[in-house]
């Protein structure tokens, strides 16, 4: 560790003893996660501060119909393509892994241009978008060009607004995203009264975030501060902000953990309606009993229930779900939470 980072984790010790009570900071960004865990962060912090993941990985959030309805269109014979870690999320009808070790035509990608270029290949392919504010102008742009698009985007700011007023948990200060904050900027989130600061990814990044957050705990104010100042500006990218509403619209987003939040996801506005997947391919879709998708996932015989839920909204902590690293691991993962190295329990499994 640098003599910068020691001088700010001395602050972060000082500032902890003086307010001396319990302060519980949130971090909303999958890769945060990966961060703390990475560095050791929380090992470094005094006893009275503690860090709690928050819902700010997308793969996390997808909602179980919307895995089992993706998972029915590559099993009726539609070519998928999509990121990484998604294809591994399990549903009532397996995941897109399984479909493809069923003879189910699922490509891995890592740029949207991937995909366009099987597009060449299989002219029915559909591209599962998912992401925040950060992945969606990339699809929009995708769209414009001709690429067929399941859309499982959501808003991140709407979601962190909805997680501020549902007080079930008192968090003192939020770790906000720095790649979703590249793209709104700093200016909505003013309109929260809560204490954030936006940051980047190194160790220096979140440790001087915790500490910009204390002092603002000591101090008993309530900003928005940045931290990411490198990356971040007040407007965000405006050229790329602006591209996401050219394409999409918000509508009803449905988030694991949280079930339907108004206006947090992103549907395909009808003039682009015939890339819409969920409009093309509407007659499997209507086939599909989504009953199934409401039921909690279970384990050890259908006794344990797979917690994610509470993990994502921050209730609760990998340790104390039943099936974390007994049956739920990387390697044979019951939630998506263990399946995404953003997730809290895979992050937590390995570090």
């Amino acid at each position: 560790m640098k003599n910068q980072e020691l001088n700010i984790l001395k602050k972060i010790h000082n500032l902890a003893s003086d307010i001396g009570r319990l302060i519980q900071i949130m971090e909303v960004c999958g890769t945060h996660t990966q961060a703390i865990s990475r560095c050791g962060i929380k090992s470094l912090l005094p006893k009275n501060i503690k860090l709690i993941s928050g819902p700010g990985c997308p793969v996390c959030v997808t909602s179980q119909e919307d895995i089992d309805a993706i998972v029915n269109i590559a099993l009726s014979g539609v070519p998928i393509a999509t990121y990484g870690d998604i294809v591994r999320v399990p549903g009532c009808f397996g995941s897109l892994e399984q479909a493809r070790q069923k003879g189910a035509k699922v490509f891995t990608v890592y740029s949207i241009e991937e995909a366009m270029f099987l597009q060449k290949k299989y002219p029915c392919l559909v591209f599962l978008g998912l992401g925040f504010e950060t992945t969606a102008p990339m699809s929009a742009w995708a769209i414009k060009k001709g690429l067929v698009v399941f859309s499982i985007h959501k808003l991140f700011f709407p979601a962190l607004k909805t997680l501020v007023e549902m007080k079930e948990i008192a968090i003192d200060g939020f770790i906000c995203p720095g790649h979703v904050s590249t793209i709104i900027g700093t200016k909505p989130y003013k309109k929260l009264k809560a204490r954030q600061v936006i940051a980047g990814f190194e160790q220096k990044d979140v440790l001087m975030a915790i500490y910009m957050l204390l002092k603002q705990v000591f101090e008993k104010r309530f900003v928005v501060e940045n931290e990411y100042v490198r990356a971040v500006n007040p407007e965000g990218n405006i050229v790329a902000y602006k591209s996401i509403f050219e394409v999409f619209e918000p509508s009803d987003g449905d988030w694991r953990g949280f079930g339907i939040i108004p206006k947090t996801g992103l549907k395909i506005k009808n003039k682009y309606s015939k890339f819409d997947a969920k409009k093309k391919y509407k007659n499997i879709l209507n086939k599909i009993d989504f009953s199934r998708s409401q039921k909690p996932i279970t384990r050890l015989s259908g006794r344990q229930t797979c917690i994610c839920g509470e993990i994502i909204r921050g209730l609760k902590n990998p340790h104390q779900c039943s099936l974390f690293k007994k049956v739920c691991t990387p390697e044979t993962p019951v939630g998506p939470c263990m399946v995404s190295c953003e997730g809290a329990c895979n992050v937590e499994y390995r570090y």
